[in-house]
């Protein structure tokens, strides 16, 4: 253990590596019941689908992981990602809206997509042609990138990740912390607004803050197990709220669920069911900018989250890069080219994965334990569910609030570098996607040295970066 993962020379130890991977999971457990939810209609087109897309949501993230781990040897994590799950979501209806076919069979006609992705993925970082894409991000917009990311797992711990009310507690809309508990909505108002769902969302918040407030006390008596305690106790004290304000049991989904992974309805459903015939149905052109689109998110957001995660982690050298990039790359191809095999949609690195970096995590052997959670998931998943959202808020809000520090590595006082990652501070929480963050980033980036005179110091690579990302925003849909 010590030679292969090098724990000494990274500063660390077995304990704090399961610590860190762990914690990494908690903070990653809603993808597995969320992505199948989002890619089957929240099982509206049946269990079975389901039932195929949990399974392989958890185990491409278990490979991933692994591949993660062993091949690299850094501390990320992946799961198919959020946003990419959406789009290939609407993707499957437009199918079957422009075929007639049924949401199955334009399921396994996207899966295609997903699939050529990680192929040309695996191509593309074996050439290392995705690390030299990396090298072409200037510093400044690179150093960017860490706390870009921070305000948005800020965005998200005080946003949507804090709960989503269903019609049954009175509420159906999703509730955001900083809009709807500390903004326009006073405690009158909410109440005749959200009905029996104000409730929740007082719980809601108390859990966050005493979770946030947990880690930080927990951090300061120097515990490396400060994310993970701190989320057992926001989810001891949302169980608790949960039975004794509401009348619940918070463990009830237990009570008869079942604990044998469903293989039966993967295999038949979505375990290498490609429909090249059906996909072509679209139009050739319509698939070719699937493609790019699906490669050019995919990329910046990887890209993003390991560069960011890892200058949070020191893992980069003075010019920003990390060592063994080519590597951790080759994982998320195949992590994506498992996910489309197994029946789901792109797999990248979580953003998440800074939780167990702050635990301490320094090495492949966080990533591993993340991993070994996931595939446990396939006979553990009812257990995983019961994490309430408002416990990883707390995480995300400390950990983003960490990455935000990054911003005194920024020189403001050159327009060049402070403007553009100004508007990926802003850009990344607005759109929801790094890669889009950062080619917000990128193309400010070469506006203005150009209007200041530098063009010439523009890398080619950066030109054709930035050109990139214009056609995906003005042309691609």
């Amino acid at each position: 253990m010590e030679n292969f993962f090098k724990l000494k020379e990274n500063n660390t130890t077995i304990k704090t590596e399961i610590i860190a991977g762990l914690t990494t999971f908690m903070t990653m457990a809603y993808i597995v019941a969320l992505n199948p939810n989002l890619l089957t209609g929240f099982g509206a087109n049946g269990q079975e689908i389901w039932n195929g897309v949990f399974l392989a949501t958890v185990i491409s993230a278990g490979i991933g992981c692994i591949c993660m781990a062993l091949l690299a040897n850094k501390p990320f994590a992946m799961a198919p990602g959020m946003g990419l799950n959406s789009f290939f979501a609407v993707v499957v209806s437009n199918i079957v809206a422009i075929t007639g076919l049924s949401y199955v069979e334009s399921f396994q006609a996207a899966l295609c997509v997903v699939l050529i992705e990680g192929v040309v993925f695996i191509i593309l970082s074996v050439l290392n042609i995705r690390e030299k894409i990396v090298e072409g991000i200037p510093l400044g917009i690179r150093l960017g990138i860490s706390p870009a990311i921070g305000l948005m797992l800020l965005n998200i711990g005080f946003g949507s990740n804090a709960g989503i009310y269903s019609e049954a507690n009175g509420y159906s809309a999703p509730f955001y912390m900083m809009r709807d508990f500390f903004g326009a909505l006073t405690p009158s108002y909410a109440r005749d607004t959200m009905g029996t769902g104000y409730g929740w969302m007082v719980l809601t918040v108390v859990t966050m803050l005493v979770g946030l407030f947990a880690i930080v006390a927990l951090t300061h008596k120097g515990l490396k197990s400060a994310v993970l305690l701190g989320m057992l106790i926001a989810s001891v004290v949302y169980w608790a709220g949960e039975a004794i304000f509401f009348a619940t049991n918070p463990f009830a989904s237990l009570a008869g669920a079942s604990f044998v992974p469903p293989f039966a309805d993967m295999a038949a459903t979505t375990l290498f069911k490609f429909n090249f015939s059906n996909l072509f149905q679209i139009g050739w052109f319509t698939v070719i900018t699937l493609i790019i689109t699906f490669c050019i998110i995919d990329m910046f957001d990887t890209i993003g989250t390991l560069v960011g995660t890892a200058s949070r982690a020191g893992m980069v050298d003075d010019q920003g890069n990390m060592p063994k990039m080519r590597e951790a790359l080759l994982s998320d191809a195949i992590g994506t080219v498992v996910g489309s095999c197994t029946g789901t949609s792109t797999v990248t690195t979580f953003v998440e994965s800074a939780s167990g970096v702050e635990a301490g995590g320094r090495t492949g052997l966080t990533a591993l334990v993340t991993g070994i959670m996931f595939l446990l998931c396939m006979f553990l998943a009812p257990i995983a569910a019961i994490v309430p959202a408002a416990a990883t808020s707390s995480a995300l809000i400390y950990v983003g609030y960490l990455m935000l520090t990054g911003l005194k590595k920024i020189n403001f006082d050159k327009m060049e570098e402070g403007l553009p990652v100004a508007i990926m501070l802003i850009g990344m929480p607005i759109s929801g996607s790094i890669g889009h963050g950062i080619g917000l980033g990128l193309v400010s980036y070469t506006v203005i040295c150009i209007l200041k005179g530098k063009a010439k110091e523009v890398s080619v690579l950066t030109y054709v970066i930035s050109a990139i990302f214009l056609i995906k925003f003005f042309l691609i849909v």
